[in-house]
């Protein structure tokens, strides 16, 4: 290929970096990029996606897709039982691909981007119109009788196959559900307590986070009972009884009454599984997943756990000696575990996280993020073949939605035509300014945050299914993260941190080979114990998911000490009640996040350890990996591009790896 038709491949995989410095303002930093030959068009450079409509145009569009939708569900609905399979396929693809529309995105993602607020409230009410309708759809008895030869499964997973009573009995337990749901999350939000403490009993926390700190009356600090506020007490604090009362008061937040919720959430989730045939909740969530059942989940966190039992022993036992040297022999509580793990770090690494911080620029991050994955995955010398299109929003601003992802605004499909759709990603991340107004610099976490999102992005472009409906990341819930597992990876690689660094005085500066190598060690730092305590989380998630009449109360209770070799549960505390991701979003499925990491190690240990820029292996993950995801079953695709059944060995290695 000529150098400058893999020149053209690398600009639209990345022309929104091409423009960051000049486009930092706009809500997608590449619009500017191609903002003259798209000014009629008001789309993104091969994306059919909308970015500049109006309120009006907005509200307008998003009727036209119910509408429409409407007469796709319509026509479905009026195929007679026995006519021909060939018209009821062509219809049942347009069917899936309703709610996967170009048309759709351009409707609802300024709610998440725009930076005005008379385009962000249409849209969101947009957001609710469809989402509205798409529920009420999924739900229509008569075009499930017609589409369930070729989607049998969704359907009956929202009880369409079901009497009319029981479908009604299910509406009321999912209306429940997400009314007891709603109600424990608001009783977290509400929840306004503070605790008052004098600056002496607050030390060793930053002076910049004691600045932060409303203050009493009587000029006490106020420490509120929110993550950030504790986190920060727990992990800097050097007063053991601070750092007791402030995890004492988090961890009896809205105490008794979201228990109370709890159970009867759990309850509601039994009886909505078991009306769809399912013996418990975790049995209906997980049937859909790579883990397949409940006993799987179980046999691979008791796997885990049980695997590095004794290096989170030797762990301990270090934070125990250094506790005993410094505060004399008050027990070490599960209260210390934060702020110990610091201590030991700072003596054992010679790491400065601020001042690594001056060593990553926004533009030096990007550049060697965009190498990276470019000739891992996108250069593809045996071919001129145009991947798809990646747009950045990176900086914070005032209505814009609050956390980092990515959008998939377009799928690989293939058309009416049969030519295919070039898959568009949209990156959002919440990256600072400098006070002038430039690309500032980011903190590690951010620069691992954005790796993550790179994966999925990779993921997206990638990928070369035929239908909407199974591209891109509509992949297996256990599947989906893997790719962006498995991309943070090459943030502790001494190759990959000199390609992302350079000192923001003088970029021709990476960073030096000792730091490269103490944040690859530091990576695996306690990692047994700090494990430990994820799987104890999911192992609660999966328990009350998985059997009746558990007593919630007592449970925690009962798994701190063992999971946690013998530390107890701090007095007075029930992790229960606050304990969101088992309520909204991952109920049965906390597990998944470990899991994605257990098959990405595997992949990068076999494939990309002893050289983490082997594009034979980049090009082997995108095409047995990337290209076919959602087409074939997960395990298949694994077992096809490692050669044999993933395994958790490589996970345990890399823990135990820099053993302190």
């Amino acid at each position: 290929m000529g150098k400058e038709k893999r020149r053209g491949i690398i600009l639209a995989f990345t022309g929104a970096a091409a423009v960051l410095a000049i486009a930092a303002n706009l809500a997608i930093t590449a619009i500017k990029y191609q903002k003259a030959k798209n000014a009629k068009k008001k789309d993104l450079a091969g994306s059919m996606v909308r970015v500049n409509l109006s309120a009006s145009e907005i509200l307008k569009l998003a009727e036209q897709i119910i509408a429409n939708s409407n007469k796709v569900h319509n026509s479905v609905a009026s195929v007679p039982l026995d006519k021909c399979r060939l018209r009821m396929q062509m219809l049942y693809h347009l069917w899936q691909n309703c709610k996967r529309s170009n048309s759709h995105w351009s409707s609802v993602f300024p709610k998440m981007v725009s930076t005005r607020e008379d385009v962000r409230k249409p849209s969101a009410e947009a957001v609710r119109r469809l989402d509205a309708h798409f529920d009420t759809c999924s739900k229509r008895e008569d075009v499930y009788l017609v589409i369930k030869a070729f989607a049998v499964r969704d359907f009956e997973r929202n009880g369409l196959n079901l009497t009319a009573s029981k479908r009604e009995e299910l509406q009321r337990l999912r209306d429940q559900i997400d009314e007891l749901s709603f109600k424990y999350i608001q009783n977290l939000n509400d929840d306004s307590r503070f605790i008052l403490f004098t600056k002496a009993e607050l030390a060793g926390l930053p002076p910049e986070f004691l600045k932060g700190l409303d203050k009493s009356d009587n000029g006490k600090f106020k420490i509120s009972l929110r993550s950030h506020h504790v986190a920060a007490v727990l992990e800097f604090c050097k007063v053991g009884t601070t750092r007791q009362v402030v995890s004492g008061a988090y961890g009896n937040r809205c105490g008794e009454i979201n228990v109370s919720i709890l159970e009867r959430l759990v309850q509601q989730r039994h009886k909505y599984a078991r009306l769809l045939g399912y013996s418990c909740y975790a049995e209906y969530v997980i049937d859909v997943r790579m883990a397949k059942t409940p006993k799987k989940v179980f046999e691979f966190l008791k796997d885990i756990s049980t695997s590095l039992t004794g290096l989170a022993l030797k762990e301990l036992n270090i934070l125990k000696d250094v506790k005993k040297k410094e505060e004399g022999e008050f027990p070490f509580g599960i209260e210390d575990l934060l702020y110990y793990v610091k201590r030991v770090e700072e003596q054992d690494y010679d790491l400065d996280f601020g001042e690594i911080k001056q060593y990553l620029p926004i533009s030096v991050v990007l550049s060697g993020i965009f190498k990276i994955i470019q000739d891992l995955f996108v250069l593809d010398l045996g071919s001129g073949e145009l991947l798809g299109y990646c747009y950045l929003d990176l900086f914070s601003r005032e209505g814009k939605y609050g956390h980092t992802c990515v959008l998939a605004l377009q799928n690989s499909a293939l058309t009416s035509s049969g030519a295919h759709q070039i898959p568009v990603a949209l990156l959002i991340s919440q990256c600072q300014k400098d006070a002038d107004g430039s690309s500032g610099l980011l903190r590690f976490s951010e620069v691992v945050s954005l790796f993550h999102e790179f994966g999925h992005v990779v993921q997206q472009i990638c990928n070369r299914a035929s239908f909407t409906r199974i591209s891109g990341l509509c992949v297996d819930a256990d599947f989906v993260e893997i790719p962006a597992q498995l991309l943070e990876n090459w943030c502790y690689e001494s190759y990959s941190l000199k390609l992302i660094s350079g000192f923001h005085q003088d970029i021709t500066k990476p960073l030096t080979d000792d730091i490269c190598k103490s944040i690859k060690r530091w990576r695996t730092s306690f990692s047994a114990l700090k494990l430990k305590q994820d799987i104890l989380c999911c192992l609660f998630d999966q328990i009350i998911h998985s059997a009746d009449n558990i007593d919630i109360q007592e449970l925690f209770k009962y798994l701190h000490p063992m999971e946690m070799l013998g530390l107890p549960i701090l007095e007075g505390t029930n992790p229960a009640s606050y304990f969101p991701s088992t309520v909204v979003g991952y109920e049965a499925a906390c597990y998944s996040r470990i899991w994605s990491e257990v098959f990405a190690a595997d992949i990068f240990t076999s494939k990309f350890c002893n050289d983490v820029s082997n594009q034979q292996a980049g090009m082997q993950f995108r095409n047995k990996v990337l290209a076919s995801a959602g087409v074939k079953d997960p395990i298949d695709v694994l077992l096809d591009f490692l050669g044999r059944e993933p395994s958790i060995q490589a996970y345990i290695e890399n823990k135990v790896k820099y053993v302190l």
